[in-house]
């Protein structure tokens, strides 16, 4: 039978967690660690998941700030607030959440932020530590994947793990840490993307895969050998007039013709995305633990 790994559950235990050793660091007499997120604009997507990492802090006995701009705010108005994050002592971790409108150098607004503060994982001085395996903060989204397989008892060394997807949040960073010689990690790492022919003959030959390119139901069941491990990092909104919001959220991966073939898969929702908020808890109080010297 096909194990469904719960994304859920296992974040639910983690921020229980996280909650426990909170409470020991305010009661020690120290403040709790301080997450603050920027939204710029009102994208509906962007709007969930910050309100969802709001929820997470509050659960985590995190002190949480959301910094609403509208999406007509200029890059010097937007690095400025970053600016002054930076040197608010109060603050542990922030992150700007992407996308940002078009009008804005995504990548300056990332490099503007004190990789100490980086919780999201996008620096590139983070980013660099984590190709070399030098402490940092990890990407939120391939850390939650390593720490879901750790968590589910899928094994990982020693075996052939397939990316679909070149993307500097999921697929590059992921593939850094899966081939470190690492608990969780230490796997054989293929990496294919759009200009990569014959994908489904590599795709066969994983141990685990993982899907993170953005389109709903590319991995079909042809593309996937018996007793693989899944993972879909996939959510994107499909129209859905039978839902109550107008729409769901799809999968990369074709789970009901899949799923049947697979030793383990993560469902879309409830599988990654819970995972990538945890993970950006862990990192927070990670920096705030730094940041107070314990």
């Amino acid at each position: 039978m096909t194990k469904i790994i719960d994304g859920k559950a296992t974040s639910a235990a983690i921020k229980a967690e996280i909650a426990r050793e909170t409470a020991g660091i305010v009661a020690a007499g120290h403040a709790a660690p301080h997450l603050v997120a920027i939204l710029v604009g009102h994208d509906g997507g962007s709007e969930t998941y910050v309100a969802n990492k709001v929820k997470a802090c509050e659960v985590c006995g995190f002190r949480s700030t959301l910094i609403r701009m509208e999406d007509s705010v200029s890059q010097e108005e937007l690095l400025a607030e970053v600016s002054r994050l930076n040197a608010d002592d109060s603050v542990d971790g922030f992150i700007v959440q992407l996308p940002l409108p078009r009008h804005i150098n995504e990548q300056a607004v990332v490099e503007a932020i004190d990789p100490s503060k980086d919780v999201d994982g996008f620096h590139p001085v983070n980013v660099g530590r984590q190709a070399i395996g030098l402490p940092c903060f990890h990407s939120a989204t391939p850390m939650g994947i390593v720490e879901l397989l750790k968590r589910n008892g899928i094994e990982t060394s020693g075996k052939h793990v397939v990316i679909v997807g070149r993307s500097n949040i999921v697929g590059k960073p992921l593939a850094a840490m899966m081939m470190q010689k690492a608990e969780g990690a230490n796997a054989t790492v293929t990496v294919c993307h759009s200009a990569t022919p014959n994908i489904a003959q590599i795709t066969r030959t994983a141990d685990i895969l993982v899907a993170a390119l953005g389109r709903p139901g590319f991995i079909t069941a042809d593309m996937v050998a018996d007793g693989a491990v899944i993972v879909d990092v996939g959510t994107t909104r499909v129209p859905d007039s039978t839902r109550p919001k107008g729409f769901r959220l799809s999968g990369d991966v074709d789970f009901e013709t899949v799923a049947p073939k697979c030793s383990a898969i993560t469902p879309v929702p409830g599988g990654v995305g819970p995972m990538t908020i945890v993970s950006l808890m862990i990192n927070t109080l990670a920096a705030a633990k730094r940041r107070r010297g314990i």
